[in-house]
């Protein structure tokens, strides 16, 4: 089996550190969190994923590999940072409660429990499956053009683009489209309404993706272990990449990490 068609894991980091685990979101890999992972440098061990470019996976394929992933690399405990997509895989590995691994806790990043815009989610299935690769080609190159002043305030992630690019193969393309359908289909609020480890919410004002007026009032009144959200102003959904440095520091003050 190729390195596309298996989940793959990095570790930066002692192992004496806090674990703090990142699962990306629908674009599956660990390019756009560059400048995030560069501000918790020595103050964690970071482990990051990037999904493989299957189509026939579902939410419990995704899951278990993370988990046997982890514990082939001896991490039997950890926080999890679960960014959009990522959140539905966190959601299941909760849900499966396998004992080999036990997170800490949980941190949504632009993340919710059932999707509050379901019809959307099928109209961007839709436009991913149907486009044209050539416009999706063309797409791809606005979007580097966009990327590079989205993120000029986020060195790491700015030379990131190039590999973020590059990994945008028709391949590629096809496995983001089949993760719309398991977001269609998955609704993990009664998981959330057993949930008592700590559970926080990291969003982006402007977030036109995942609503967060409908996310955070709901796992205020439905989960038990709904500690605190933090909103910021000048991010938007993806919330990791637009301000790292924020992000950063409000992570590890959840994770109650010191210098």
């Amino acid at each position: 089996m190729s390195a596309l068609e298996t989940i793959q894991l990095r570790v930066h980091g002692e192992a004496a550190l806090p674990t703090l685990i990142y699962l990306p979101g629908l674009h599956g890999d660990w390019t756009l969190v560059s400048s995030f992972r560069a501000a918790v440098t020595g103050r964690v061990r970071f482990v990051e994923f990037t999904y493989p470019c299957r189509t026939d996976w579902s939410l419990e394929d995704y899951a278990q590999a993370v988990v046997e992933e982890l514990v082939a690399q001896g991490i039997t405990s950890g926080w999890i940072l679960a960014e959009s997509f990522g959140s539905q895989v966190a959601w299941k590995i909760l849900e499966l409660a396998d004992r080999r691994f036990e997170p800490a806790g949980v941190i949504f990043a632009g993340g919710f429990v059932r999707h509050p815009v379901i019809w959307g989610v099928h109209g961007f299935h839709f436009a991913q499956r149907w486009l044209p690769w050539p416009c999706f080609q063309l797409l791809l190159k606005f979007y580097a053009r966009f990327a590079r002043l989205r993120h000029r305030q986020a060195p790491e992630t700015l030379a990131a683009i190039d590999e973020f690019v590059r990994r945008r193969t028709r391949a590629d393309n096809l496995a983001i489209a089949s993760r719309y359908p398991l977001i269609a289909r998955a609704d993990f609020r009664d998981t959330a309404r057993r949930m008592t480890l700590p559970v926080f919410a990291l969003t982006g004002f402007f977030d036109p993706i995942v609503l967060w007026p409908f996310v955070h009032p709901w796992l205020r009144r439905n989960c038990p272990g709904f500690r605190e959200r933090r909103i910021i102003f000048n991010a938007d959904h993806n919330v990791l990449a637009t301000t790292p440095q924020k992000s950063a520091e409000q992570v590890l003050a959840w994770m109650k990490v010191t210098d």
